[in-house]
């Protein structure tokens, strides 16, 4: 359950990418971590969304992203879990893993706790997958858990538009 119902702003972002999507006769997969569901909360808040949603994994610990998503445990040991790489294994496990043709995955640190000078409370890197290709970026949020959270979603799913409409 989303922490709060999705803004106007994510509201129109989700219609807007579902209209992309079905332009293309595309479905999305998301692997979550540190958004624990809610980009596939807010995908679904849409009516009609199961012409273009095909599945949302959340993986939160690590053992579920190797799991489910065929993240290699060695990579997470190397990199951590909040790492370009796990990002990018994530939405290509993702991919691989569905019916989907184009996905996101995310994994961050929402706070409170957690944080390191390295990968301070809101970092969150993405990886995106569609079209032959992977994507990622870090970004880092500020505020509270559920304002890291929020943010989060917006993001991943304006990349997910861009992506659609390419």
């Amino acid at each position: 359950m989303p922490d709060r119902a999705p803004t106007p702003d994510l509201n129109a972002t989700v219609a807007a990418l579902a209209a992309a999507l079905r332009q293309r006769g595309w479905r999305l997969a998301t692997a979550e971590s540190c958004t624990g569901g809610l980009i596939a909360a807010a995908c679904t808040e849409l009516a009609g969304s199961s012409d273009w949603f095909e599945r949302g994994f959340v993986t939160y610990s690590n053992a579920a992203k190797t799991e489910l998503l065929g993240v290699p445990a060695a990579l997470i040991a190397t990199h951590g879990a909040v790492s370009e790489p796990v990002a990018r294994a994530m939405a290509e496990g993702a991919l691989a893993r569905s019916r989907a043709q184009l996905s996101v995955a995310v994994t961050g640190i929402a706070g409170p706790t957690g944080g390191s000078e390295d990968k301070p409370v809101g970092t969150v890197w993405f990886g995106w997958c569609g079209g032959g290709q992977t994507r990622s970026e870090r970004q880092v949020f500020a505020g509270d858990r559920a304002a890291v959270r929020a943010q989060t979603v917006q993001w991943a799913l304006d990349g997910l538009l861009r992506l659609a409409r390419c």
